[in-house]
C-alpha cells in the first residue's frame, strides 16, 4: 500500500506521487521510493529534526554537485524543507572494481583541489552536524585550533560527560594537546570535503558509476577524507592509489591516519557507544 498520504505536503505536493514504498537503512531518517509520473525519486524525512540539518546536507550536496569531476556524481537536490529532502533516485546494484576504485579516487582529488581562504562551514555556516552530533563549523583561518579545540576537545568532553568513554582519556588529551601542531600535518590550503566519507556514503549505480551521498561537507584538511574512508573500509588500493597519482599526499600522512580517525570515532561513543570510546582512547594513547 502507498504511504504517499503520510509524507510532508511541501516536499511531494505537485510531484504526481502515486506511491510511496519505506526503505531501510536510514540511522536518522525515515527514507522512502516515490514512483511518480516522471519516474523514482528519494526521499528522507524526519518529524522533529535537529535544527538545521537537512538545509546542511542540501547545501552540501550542491557544492559536491558543483565541484566533483565527472564520472562521479552527486543526487540532485528535487526539494527540500526542515523536515526533508527529495532528492534523485538512484538504482543501485553496480559491482566495485578497480576501474570504479580509481575512477573515485581521482574524482575525489579534484575534489579536493576545491579551496577556500578559511575552514570550517559552507557560506560562512557556523554549526553543524556529523551524524546526529553537532560540531562547532565557524570560519577559521587556524586549522590546529579548528580541529583541535573546536573539535576534538568539545567531543571528546561530550563522550566523557555522557559516560561513553573512560575519563583517562581527557588526561592523555591534554598530553598530546602540545603536539597537535605536528600531529595535524603541513599546512595546506582549506579543501572541500565530504566530510563524512565511510563506504556507504559512496555507492555505485547498475551502470557502475560513482556516487557520493549524505555529505557533512565542509571545508577542512583533505586527510580528514582520506583517514575516514580507512576506519571502516569499503576503499581499494586502487582508490588511494589513483588519488595519489592525481594529488600526491604530503609526507607522513599514512602516519595521521588515527589521528584523523579521532572525530568520527568519538561521535561513534556518543551516538553508538560500545567499543568505539575504548578505540579512541587508544588512538590519544598512541600520540601521547
Amino acid at each position: 500500500m502507498s504511504d504517499a498520504h503520510l509524507l510532508p505536503p511541501d516536499l511531494v505536493d505537485g510531484l504526481d506521487v502515486h506511491d510511496a514504498t519505506p526503505l531501510s537503512g536510514g540511522d536518522i531518517s525515515a527514507a522512502y521510493r516515490l514512483d511518480t509520473a516522471d519516474g523514482r525519486l528519494f526521499l528522507k524525512t524526519h518529524d522533529s529534526p535537529t535544527p538545521g540539518l537537512f538545509e546542511r546536507e542540501s547545501a552540501g550536496l550542491r557544492a559536491l554537485a558543483a565541484h566533483t569531476p565527472e564520472p562521479v556524481r552527486v543526487p540532485e537536490v528535487v526539494r527540500e524543507s526542515p523536515h526533508g529532502l527529495v532528492l534523485e533516485w538512484i538504482d543501485l546494484g553496480g559491482r566495485r572494481d578497480r576501474a570504479t576504485e580509481a575512477d573515485f579516487g581521482r574524482a575525489l582529488a579534484g575534489l579536493h583541489r576545491t579551496t577556500h581562504d578559511t575552514f570550517g562551514g559552507l557560506d560562512g555556516v557556523t554549526f553543524g552536524y556529523l551524524g546526529s552530533a553537532e560540531v562547532d563549523l565557524t570560519p577559521s583561518t587556524d586549522w590546529v585550533e579548528f580541529y583541535v579545540d573546536r573539535r576534538v576537545g568539545p567531543l571528546l568532553d561530550r563522550a566523557v560527560r555522557e559516560g561513553a568513554i573512560d575519563p583517562g582519556a581527557a588526561d592523555l588529551f591534554d598530553r598530546v594537546r602540545p603536539r597537535a601542531a605536528e600531529l595535524c600535518g603541513p599546512d595546506e590550503p582549506p579543501a572541500l570535503l565530504h566530510g563524512d566519507l565511510w563506504a556507504g556514503n559512496r555507492v555505485v549505480d547498475a551502470d557502475g558509476v560513482n556516487w557520493l551521498i549524505d555529505p557533512a561537507a565542509h571545508w577542512g584538511h583533505r586527510e580528514v577524507d582520506l583517514a575516514m574512508m580507512q576506519l571502516f573500509g569499503g576503499f581499494g588500493d586502487a582508490c588511494l592509489s589513483a588519488y595519489g597519482e592525481a594529488y600526491p599526499l604530503a609526507d607522513g600522512w599514512s602516519d595521521r591516519v588515527p589521528w584523523y580517525q579521532l572525530v568520527p570515532l568519538l561521535v561513534h561513543a556518543i551516538l553508538f557507544g560500545g567499543h568505539y570510546g575504548a578505540a579512541a582512547t587508544r588512538v590519544l594513547a598512541r600520540y601521547a
